[in-house]
């Protein structure tokens, strides 16, 4: 799986657990950077080292690339593919456009909500070609060997404990759970606003408790 597909499939596995209802409307492309797929709570799923390499992947996604999702307006997809054919693309330009949306293409969502294939399914081989001259109507096959009994288990045996998923919503500043059922934009315990700090020169973004930009040097407000 390439890394665009993991992040389409992150996208839309996040939308249908909070809001299925977006997965059909167009997505403001500021929510899925801040709110829906934010870097800080989704960097282990989606396998990335750094927040350039998670930008740039939604550059890419949001450039037409693979054809997951439309982007409008036009112009904000067009602009976005120029900066991505540069030699050193300019992330910055993700910022550039407030009013960008993007919208989730049937075929790409349809296939990201199908359950994984059973990888223990059992194959059935196609059946050989008809062998010239042989009548099957008249050919003996022998009966069949009797199965052994099924192992009979008992009734009440316990179930096996259910591991709980390891990436359930967190809060970003004190590491308390967030609702499942719906979007939190602040932390019921904490209070703090669930949008990852950014510095205000280069828009790079920054952890909770940084002093100055890792990019540029910039002093940055008490996070």
């Amino acid at each position: 799986m390439t890394d665009l597909e993991r992040f389409f499939r992150r996208l839309v596995a996040n939308l249908a657990h909070t809001d299925p209802a977006q997965l059909d409307q167009p997505i403001p492309l500021e929510d899925v950077h801040q709110s829906i797929v934010p870097y800080r709570t989704n960097r282990r799923a989606l396998e990335l080292e750094s927040s350039e390499d998670y930008e740039l992947v939604l550059l890419r996604l949001c450039a037409g690339e693979g054809n997951y999702v439309r982007t409008d307006p036009e112009e904000a997809r067009a602009r976005f593919a120029e900066e991505l054919a540069s030699p050193n693309p300019d992330l910055a330009v993700l910022h550039q456009f407030e009013d960008a949306v993007v919208s989730l293409r049937t075929e790409p969502l349809r296939r990201a909500l199908a359950p994984p294939a059973d990888p223990h399914a059992s194959y059935a081989p196609p059946a050989p070609p008809p062998i010239p001259g042989l009548d099957l109507a008249t050919v003996e096959l022998p009966a069949p060997e009797p199965s052994e009994e099924p192992e009979v288990t008992d009734a009440y045996d316990e179930p096996e404990a259910v591991e709980l998923a390891s990436d359930s919503p967190r809060c970003l500043y004190c590491g308390g759970g967030l609702p499942a059922a719906r979007p939190a934009r602040f932390c019921p315990h904490c209070g703090q606003r669930q949008t990852p700090p950014e510095c205000p020169r280069c828009h790079t973004e920054a952890e909770p408790g940084w002093r100055h930009c890792v990019e540029c040097g910039a002093p940055l407000a008490d996070t």
